[in-house]
């Protein structure tokens, strides 16, 4: 696992606020071209093809969440602001969270980035963080910013702790990506997808726009990300989270009962989120939202023409530079995908 912490650690250090993920992207290029994989940029997707590329259709999102200057000291949260918020509907996790977000950026540093070329602007303190209910965002107090120009992006400064067999960052979705890397490396031959604004609801349009620019159609698109759980007690006996479904589609791919096999013959322990969040909803006796998925928007547009399902990673901190999941959660995903792709 040497390799894929060496990937991990340089991505996390390459900001990726979400749409201002261009330097992001220009870094996975160069990482998988110097792995010998063709590697094509269109709107809001990059794609890796390997050598057979209809041996498999992964995809995860590059972007991670970040604040956007949007005037003179004037800083707010990057999903949220107007240019971001075509597809928020009010029931994703992301907007569910807003309410408590305020108090956890305190004290956070940040670093300002160019958008096009990634050069680094400058580094920064929060130090006040209120959501203002007339823009529905939190806006933002930041020490040592007052001469950036509006549209400037503005991400955590964050590196990769490991502790026993924790390791904790802002993950989401950097290690879906570090996985998507260190998969080639290692001798995946298929189609990968890195897509942008996910945090905002976009991505999905910027996939739809790929599959029917030529005109392909597919049952076993995998999309790889992380999954918030409340606790540690409960992470530790998860190592991979599924899904039957979201709120827009139900997931019906063969890609599902396979990786269901390959977790019970490599005793991996799986969970599947839209019976936890039934199961949860039944013991308390409340109805909330199964949660918007990319997969679910793109399977809700296409009629079922794209079809596929999710594999993710149990993580608590969600949306945190504190994120955190075990190891063994991050082998098990690696340990699947090596068993559906490679061996």
């Amino acid at each position: 696992m040497e390799l894929f912490y060496d990937i991990l650690k340089q991505l996390i250090r390459i900001p990726s606020v979400v749409g201002e993920e261009h330097p992001f992207f220009m870094f996975i290029k160069r990482e998988l071209e110097e792995l010998g994989v063709k590697v094509e940029y269109y709107d809001g997707v990059l794609i890796a093809k390997g050598s057979d590329p209809q041996s498999g259709y992964i995809s995860a999102h590059a972007d991670r969440h970040g604040l956007i200057c949007t005037g003179h000291n004037e800083f707010q949260y990057a999903a949220f602001i107007a240019k971001n918020k075509a597809d928020l509907t009010g029931d994703s996790s992301s907007e569910q969270l807003l309410h408590n977000f305020t108090a956890r950026f305190v004290d956070e540093k940040v670093q300002a980035y160019e958008p096009w070329s990634g050069t680094y602007l400058g580094l920064g303190s929060i130090k006040d963080a209120f959501l203002c209910q007339r823009r529905k965002n939190i806006i933002f107090k930041i020490e040592g910013f007052d001469y950036l120009f509006p549209g400037t992006p503005i991400a955590f400064t964050d590196k990769l702790e490991i502790k026993d067999d924790l390791i904790s960052a802002q993950l989401d979705n950097v290690v879906s990506i570090a996985i998507i890397i260190y998969m080639y490396a290692v001798g995946y031959k298929g189609t990968a997808f890195f897509t942008a604004s996910e945090e905002a609801g976009r991505s999905w349009r910027f996939l739809l726009e790929w599959f029917r620019r030529f005109d392909i159609k597919t049952d076993e698109l995998l999309v790889l990300d992380t999954s918030p759980y409340p606790t540690l007690d409960e992470i530790r006996n998860i190592d991979i989270v599924m899904r039957n479904r979201d709120s827009n589609a139900v997931f019906r791919s063969p890609l599902k009962n396979r990786i269901k096999q390959i977790a019970i013959k490599n005793k991996i322990r799986y969970d599947f989120k839209d019976s936890y969040l039934k199961a949860k909803m039944a013991k308390n006796g409340t109805i909330s939202s199964l949660g918007t998925t990319e997969l679910g928007r793109l399977i809700h547009a296409t009629k079922g023409e794209i079809q596929g399902t999710t594999l993710q990673i149990p993580t608590i901190g969600y949306h945190t530079v504190h994120e955190t999941t075990t190891k063994t959660a991050v082998e098990s995903m690696i340990k699947v995908l090596k068993n559906l792709y490679i061996t």
